[in-house]
């Protein structure tokens, strides 16, 4: 769904930019959406939500509330704010700085609709409702793009390059103060789309300094290189056709590249495609259909490059539910 969504937000940038290297990347961002709930809290109240791979997102519909981020630091959300948290860190979610968190994984919760849930977090006639949810990227949480996002995005300070957002963020409060028929769907959506909207006004207005890896994807020639090894992961690329994309010879591309980015190229497009077979495992797939799908002749050969890139062997990255059914298929 979002990532529809996420490319009709960016269309119009799109028709007007597309030779930056950064927005041919975004085309091929998606974020979907894994589980959304709506929770009223009675004060005093927090909630302690664990590190996940998938990120994490939170609308005060009613009420405020604060925020600690992983770094410690407090922030304090009012009626209509909204916060990302892109790499899913552990943080806290409250009525005050001085309230003992309940764990977010203790709530009951009852499915309203597909994906939706009310959360039973607190009494009911609660003071204060928030509307949280997990989104997960289709790119690996080490991608260079997602490493640059702060820990904390926070819409108070996006809203003002981006007309957007505050439209969107009035539309979720009018949905959660109207209690309407499929609320909670429609909230779901709006989420979707506001958390879209964040990255990309992140993107545009202000993505980290202009050093390393950012300075490269930004410049014309090396930009649409590593947009290409980012785009097609499963391609095998050697320096020579990376070299024919910049228009260079074979000798000074590898040195810019090197200089600019910080490694080799052929290093580099090793990690982008190891990086790449770790999100497929997560996502269950078999070790041997990744070892084909990135071209390694064998799973061993394979394996031992993913363990010199990631540290670790592909098996330990797959998710349990799906070798459970692998094993009770046998």
């Amino acid at each position: 769904m979002l990532g529809i969504l996420y490319f009709l937000t960016l269309r119009p940038h799109l028709e007007t930019s597309m030779n930056d290297a950064l927005t041919e990347m975004l085309r091929g961002l998606r974020l979907d959406g894994v589980e959304y709930g709506r929770c009223r809290m009675a004060t005093p109240w927090a909630t302690a939500f664990p590190e996940q791979e998938a990120a994490r997102f939170h609308f005060i519909g009613v009420g405020q509330a604060k925020l600690r981020k992983p770094s410690g630091e407090w922030l304090t959300l009012t009626c209509g704010d909204a916060v990302l948290l892109p790499r899913g860190h552990a943080h806290v979610l409250g009525s005050g700085e001085n309230v003992t968190p309940s764990p977010f994984d203790n709530f009951g919760k009852k499915e309203v609709c597909q994906g939706v849930f009310d959360l039973q977090c607190a009494s009911a006639g609660g003071d204060t409702i928030a509307f949280t949810a997990s989104m997960r990227f289709n790119m690996d949480n080490l991608q260079p793009l997602l490493q640059m996002m702060p820990d904390v995005m926070l819409t108070s300070d996006l809203a003002k390059s981006d007309p957007a957002i505050p439209h969107l963020l009035e539309a979720m409060t009018r949905e959660v103060e109207l209690n309407r028929v499929g609320a909670g769907g429609i909230l779901a959506r709006l989420a979707d789309v506001l958390t879209a909207t964040l990255i990309r006004t992140w993107v545009e207005h202000g993505c980290g300094d202009s050093s390393g890896w950012l300075a490269a994807v930004r410049n014309p020639e090396l930009g649409r290189v590593l947009a290409a090894i980012h785009l097609n992961p499963e391609k095998d690329w050697n320096v020579e056709e990376l070299a024919s994309l910049m228009g260079a010879s074979r000798s000074s591309f590898a040195e810019r590249f090197s200089r600019i980015v910080g490694e080799s190229p052929a290093r580099y497009v090793v990690r982008v495609r190891m990086h790449q077979a770790r999100l497929w495992l997560r996502e269950g797939m078999r070790v041997t259909v990744a070892a084909e799908k990135l071209g390694y002749d064998s799973e061993a050969s394979f394996s031992r490059a993913f363990k010199r890139v990631i540290g670790a062997p592909p098996s330990q990255f797959r998710r349990k539910d799906a070798v459970a059914l692998e094993d009770a298929a046998a």
